[in-house]
């Protein structure tokens, strides 16, 4: 990893579901030799394409450069295989570090103590060749360092996104259950929205479908309210190079094509979601109004896309909860012909009563929470 122009490999990280997702954006980015694999997909392209994955990739977690790759079954061999690389390339003695270590091996049954044993061996590294060594800083290093052991298969990186991609910087407060961010983006590119068509939420929350399909529309970058990135603190860093390319991405903005709307029974969620709009820079074209899905007419400016997340269950009775899709399967069959709807639920029960077959389904994870995310055309 030494010029602008030189290719060096990459991977990008995912929740489960969203790799050819996240591909199909790596490839718009103009990366080459894009594979996918699980929870990740493997890349190549210069800095331009390492700065343009962190800033623009609105379904990756992190951005990771492997370095160095090497089998290891006993933690000596990480030792020796972390000195053994010129970590003077990307920090100095005076900068700070820290090491993150994903594990699953019979080999090594703790990470921590994986992490460790590189620590040490960078702080050595360092120790013996300058006589000084960089200080660990677990929440804003330099270099933060990634090992990750498969077996006996070991990959040490350099973390390029530092903190996950999925704190965009508008969502400083939260409903109960929020959906993270680059689960939100990668539901709506899923669904194959067209920014040309209206989009509406009918139980908005916290707003982050309609945060994420706005910034979507209005082509600004996830990245675009962060001010720091991983890659920042190292020797390599090309501030020019990234200021040119922070610059031409801003500029493509737009105004939002078509209407995007929300609403949500709870006015504190209202409150939320607007507030996450406008820091976003999206209140004067996303609308949020307080509304109970069922009683509420549709929006002006469709037919379009519902893309919904309703409740799952753990804050609602069973009982119901079963009326609620019930009625949401009415409304749409009521209210919203010619549209197309999209939900996003964990209760496979509870879908059952929408009384609608779907064209399409896809399954995503909530966190442990196998989920289903649902299509359907309400002719």
């Amino acid at each position: 990893m030494n010029g602008g122009a030189d290719m060096f490999a990459m991977t990008a990280k995912t929740l489960p579901g969203l790799e050819e997702v996240l591909a199909a954006e790596l490839q718009a980015l103009g990366a080459r030799d894009i594979q996918c694999g699980h929870l990740a997909v493997s890349f190549r392209g210069g800095e331009d394409i390492l700065y343009k994955a962190n800033l623009c990739l609105r379904t990756a977690l992190r951005v990771l450069v492997p370095v160095k790759e090497f089998t290891a079954d006993r933690t000596s061999g990480l030792y020796e295989a972390a000195f053994d690389f010129p970590w003077e390339t990307y920090i100095g003695a005076d900068d700070t570090f820290a090491v993150d270590a994903a594990v699953s091996s019979p080999a090594f049954t703790h990470g921590g103590f994986c992490a460790l044993k590189v620590k040490d061996a960078v702080a050595d590294y360092f120790s013996k060749k300058f006589g000084r060594r960089p200080a660990v800083n677990t929440e804003a290093p330099s270099l933060r360092i990634n090992l990750f052991i498969h077996d006996t298969r070991c990959v040490l990186s350099l973390d390029a996104s530092g903190d996950s991609l999925h704190r965009r910087g508008y969502r400083l407060e939260k409903t109960e259950a929020p959906l993270s961010e680059v689960l939100a983006a990668g539901i709506i590119l899923l669904t194959g929205w067209d920014a040309s068509l209206a989009l509406h939420d009918p139980m908005c929350g916290s707003g982050t479908f309609l945060t994420e399909a706005g910034m979507m529309a209005a082509r600004i970058p996830p990245g675009a309210l962060r001010k720091k990135f991983g890659f920042m603190g190292w020797k390599t860093y090309k501030p020019k190079l990234w200021d040119g390319i922070r610059r031409e991405e801003l500029s493509h903005g737009r105004e939002i094509p078509a209407a995007i709307t929300g609403a949500d029974s709870d006015p504190k969620a209202v409150e939320i979601a607007a507030g996450n709009i406008r820091r976003a820079g999206l209140e004067q074209q996303i609308s949020v109004t307080r509304a109970v899905f069922e009683d509420a007419p549709a929006p002006e400016g469709g037919p379009g896309y519902i893309i919904m997340n309703p409740p799952y269950g753990k804050r609602m009775h069973s009982e119901e909860l079963l009326a609620l899709y019930a009625r949401a399967g009415d409304t749409f069959k009521r209210k919203y012909t010619g549209w197309t709807a999209w939900m996003f639920s964990a209760n496979l029960e509870a879908i059952k009563r929408i009384g609608l077959r779907p064209f399409c389904r896809v399954p995503l994870k909530n966190g442990p929470l196998e989920c289903r995310l649902l299509g359907f055309k309400l002719f």
